[in-house]
């Protein structure tokens, strides 16, 4: 999996390219929010356009990363979810956890 980050103003962007399905993309994934949290980025977008699957350690590290920016007083949103990895989303009621947008640009702007 390849890590990509790229900074609109406040708001940085995470885009993922692979599957996220275990150690070391969870553990490069999660490694990535936190430094971005260090550098005081609170407002994180995470782009899955060019993720095929996730897993269940993925789903996890998701949940982690989403839980530590909230607790830092930030939020972390999706952009461009495949329909594979949505019905994943929909079947454990992630759907209902995570704010997701068809775009990078509209999950961005949410922020604002």
């Amino acid at each position: 999996m390849t890590i990509k980050e790229t900074i609109h103003g406040t708001v940085a962007v995470v885009s993922l390219r692979g599957n996220l399905m275990g150690e070391p993309d969870t553990d490069n994934l999660r490694d990535k929010i936190y430094g971005l949290l260090q550098e005081d980025f609170k407002k994180i977008v995470v782009d899955m356009k060019g993720v095929r699957w996730v897993s269940s350690s993925g789903l996890g590290t998701l949940i982690a990363a989403l839980t530590s920016v909230k607790n830092k007083g930030g939020d972390l949103r999706l952009a461009n979810i495949t329909d594979k990895v949505e019905s994943l989303f929909a079947i454990t009621q992630l759907v209902k956890v995570f704010k997701t947008y068809e775009s990078v640009d509209r999950a961005v702007s949410s922020f604002k």
